[in-house]
């Protein structure tokens, strides 16, 4: 193949590939009768790992000479393993936050419908300036929904009035309690609760925190909105005492991720409704 065909298929500048040969990453290509360079399976198979080598970083020289092993051995080279090893690590890091970008995305769009549809309520009933109920739920009770609690309770102020409940209650858990008192929440008088507690109650917002919960989560009467945040539980995280800690103080990150813009469009939901005269 000529070298502009080699340079297509390996998704180079014909450029590139002279650039390649000049600088010794390549070797240069025997020439035919008329005097052009001849490129077959070979030279197409090592510059496309050149190229990929190049997208890893490294730098051209480096990558010629592992491509050059790597053909030669038929194998992947030890020097390159690591590489491969690091780059693979970091694109498992890259698809993590991803997948979290587009969680937090999408709870954002449910709360803004939810928003939406607490305003249109609000018009319908004409109902007066009162604070916005809120119910997390969770199954114990005892890590998730309690620092959700304690996150709206801080962050919405008097405009919301903030319960959190269990499926399966089963008491506050201490880590939950240390995370929060690190950002100044005196959270050591919580308790866990059942949901059988509100079931009589009112709320604008009922709030999942996660999947078994909201499997098994009573029906609430009245007009409210049900959102899904599913977190994981810092509970489940084995390890040292410092390893917890940093798994709770995750998941209170992850609860203020969600909160703040959830904050936000309550609030102007409840704002651009109607009050009576």
């Amino acid at each position: 193949m000529k070298v502009s065909e080699l340079a297509r298929r390996a998704g180079v500048a014909p450029s590139a590939v002279r650039f390649y040969e000049q600088s010794g990453v390549l070797p240069h290509a025997p020439r035919r009768a008329n005097g052009y360079r001849e490129y077959g399976a070979s030279e197409l198979a090592r510059l496309q790992l050149v190229v990929a080598l190049r997208r890893l970083g490294l730098a051209p020289v480096d990558a010629g000479r592992l491509a050059a092993l790597c053909m030669e051995r038929g194998e992947v080279d030890l020097d390159l393993a690591p590489l491969i090893a690091t780059q693979r690590a970091a694109v498992e890091r890259q698809r993590s936050d991803l997948d979290r970008l587009d969680a937090e995305l999408t709870d954002l769009e449910l709360t803004i419908q939810a928003a939406g549809r607490a305003r249109r309520s609000s018009e319908g009933n004409a109902m007066s300036v009162e604070p916005i109920r809120a119910l997390f739920i969770c199954t114990g009770n005892s890590a998730r929904s309690q620092i959700a609690e304690a996150l709206l309770r801080d962050f919405g102020g008097a405009d919301f009035e903030v319960f959190s409940a269990g499926t399966e209650p089963k008491g506050v858990n201490p880590y939950a309690v240390r995370v929060l008192a690190e950002i100044e929440i005196d959270w050591s008088g919580a308790r866990s609760k059942s949901v059988t507690e509100f079931l009589g109650r009112p709320f604008d917002y009922v709030i999942t925190v996660c999947d078994r919960a909201r499997q098994t989560c009573p029906v609430f009467p009245g007009n409210h909105n049900t959102l899904h945040w599913g977190l994981d539980d810092p509970a489940e995280v084995e390890g040292t005492d410092e390893r917890k800690l940093e798994a709770f103080r995750h998941t209170r990150i992850e609860v203020a991720t969600r909160l703040r813009p959830f904050v936000e469009l309550a609030r102007r939901a409840r704002a651009e409704s109607p009050t009576p005269a």
